[in-house]
C-alpha cells in the first residue's frame, strides 16, 4: 500500500494553495480591469442574469462555493485529528493568534461604524484571512520566508475559516425552515452511519451530500455550510506519528477537490465578486465609515491581534515562536493575515442586500487587503533570515 508522510501532504496543500493564490490574484485583478473597461456593462449584466429564482452571481456563491467549504471542512478535520493542530501544544499558538486576529478587527470595525446600525451588520467582514491569497504571496517570496511561517499562516487561516463558518451559521441566518433542516439532519445522520460502518467508497457521501446541500438551501441556512457538515462525516484513518494512509476516504477526496477549488471554484468566485466599478467614485468614498472600518480592521486589527497574541504567548512562555523565524517575519505574517478577500467578500454578500453597501464593503476589502499584502511583503522582503 502506497503511503505518504505528513510533511508530503502539507507540502502538496501548500503548493496547491500557493499556485491557486497566484491565479486568484490574477483573476481578481482581471475582474477589476473588466469592471472598469468599455465592456463593464456586459460583465455586470451577465452576473445579474436571473434564472431559477436567482441571479448568476448568487448561483456562483451558493453552488460551486459549496465545494470550497467542503474542502475547508476536510482540511479542518484532517488538521484537528491528524495534522498540525492535532495536539494541544501544536494548536495553542495558532488558535490564540486566530481568535485575537478575529476579535480585534471586529472591535475596530464596530468602533468606527457604531453610529450606523445598518453598517454594523458587516462586523464579521474583516474577521477571516484569505489562505490562497496569503500563500500566493508567500510562494512569490520563496526561501526568504521560513517554512514555519508558512505553516503558521496556514494554521491561522484554517482556524479563521472555522470561526467564519460559525459566524455565518449563527449571525447570518434569519428565517429557518425546520422541516428542510430536519431532512438535512436525517441525511447527515445517515452519512454518520456510513462512517461508523466503515464505508470507504466516496461516492455515497457525495450523493447523499448533494441531498444535504439541497435541503440546507431550502432551510434558510446558507447552503455552503452543507459542505462543512458533510466534510465532518467523511472517514479519516488517523495515523498519528506514522505516515498518512493515502487510501483514507478523506484524503482521497481532499486531494481530488484541492486543484478543482484552487484553480476553478475560487477564481470563478473572485471574478464574479471582485469587480468594482471605480469610475465616478470619489477618493473621499474610501474614508466613509463602512469601507474605512473594513480597511483599518484588516490592516491594523489583524496585525495587532495576530502579532500581539504571538508576542504575549511567547513572552508568557505559553508557546514557542515559529521555528527559525525572527520577530520581523512574525510581524510580516501578521500583516499578510489582513488579506481578507474571498471570505470577506462572501460575508459582505450575506451582510448586506443593498448594492451600494456591498460596493462600499468591496472597496474597503480590496483597499485593506491590498495594503496588507503590500505591507506584509515589504516587511518580509526587508527582514534578515535567521
Amino acid at each position: 500500500m502506497k503511503r505518504r508522510t505528513p510533511i508530503t501532504a502539507i507540502r502538496r496543500f501548500l503548493q496547491n494553495g500557493s499556485s491557486g493564490g497566484l491565479l486568484l490574484i490574477a483573476t481578481a485583478a482581471l475582474a477589476m480591469v473588466v469592471a472598469n473597461s468599455p465592456v463593464s456593462d456586459v460583465y455586470f449584466d451577465t452576473l445579474g442574469t436571473y434564472f431559477a429564482g436567482h441571479d448568476l452571481r448568487t448561483w456562483i456563491n451558493d453552488a460551486p462555493m459549496t465545494l470550497f467549504f467542503l474542502l475547508v471542512g476536510l482540511e479542518i478535520k484532517r488538521e484537528l485529528l491528524d495534522g498540525e493542530l492535532s495536539s494541544p501544544a501544536r494548536r495553542r499558538l495558532p488558535v490564540v493568534a486566530a481568535l485575537a486576529g478575529m476579535a480585534v478587527p471586529a472591535l475596530i470595525f464596530i468602533a468606527i461604524n457604531r453610529g450606523d446600525p445598518d453598517a454594523l451588520h458587516g462586523w464579521a467582514i474583516p474577521a477571516a484571512t484569505d489562505i490562497a491569497f496569503a500563500l500566493g504571496i508567500l510562494a512569490l517570496l520563496g526561501s526568504r520566508v521560513p517554512a514555519s511561517i508558512k505553516l503558521f499562516v496556514t494554521a491561522v487561516a484554517i482556524i479563521d475559516d472555522l470561526g467564519a463558518i460559525v459566524i455565518i451559521a449563527v449571525a447570518y441566518t434569519e428565517q429557518i425552515n425546520f422541516l428542510a433542516l430536519g431532512a438535512a439532519a436525517a441525511m447527515l445522520a445517515l452519512l454518520g452511519g456510513l462512517n461508523r460502518a466503515k464505508i470507504d467508497a466516496v461516492w455515497p457521501y457525495l450523493l447523499i451530500g448533494a441531498g444535504v446541500w439541497f435541503a440546507v438551501l431550502q432551510s434558510g441556512v446558507h447552503a455552503t455550510l452543507a459542505g462543512v457538515a458533510v466534510a465532518a462525516t467523511i472517514p479519516l484513518r488517523v495515523t498519528r506519528g506514522r505516515p498518512e494512509d493515502a487510501t483514507s476516504p478523506l484524503l482521497r477526496l481532499e486531494h481530488a477537490l484541492s486543484p478543482i477549488v484552487a484553480f476553478i471554484v475560487v477564481p470563478l468566485f473572485a471574478f464574479a465578486n471582485a469587480g468594482l466599478d471605480l469610475r465616478g467614485i470619489a477618493p473621499a468614498a474610501l474614508i466613509a465609515p463602512l469601507p474605512l472600518g473594513i480597511a483599518v480592521a484588516l490592516v491594523v486589527g489583524k496585525q495587532v491581534g495576530v502579532f500581539g497574541a504571538v508576542w504575549a504567548m511567547v513572552r508568557l512562555d505559553l508557546a514557542d515562536c515559529p521555528a527559525d523565524a525572527t520577530w520581523r517575519q512574525v510581524w510580516g505574517a501578521a500583516l499578510l493575515c489582513g488579506i481578507g478577500f474571498t471570505m470577506s467578500l462572501f460575508i459582505a454578500n450575506l451582510a448586506f442586500s443593498d448594492a451600494a453597501q456591498i460596493d462600499a464593503a468591496k472597496l474597503g476589502i480590496v483597499a485593506g487587503s491590498l495594503i496588507a499584502a503590500l505591507a506584509g511583503t515589504a516587511v518580509l522582503l526587508t527582514g534578515r533570515r535567521r
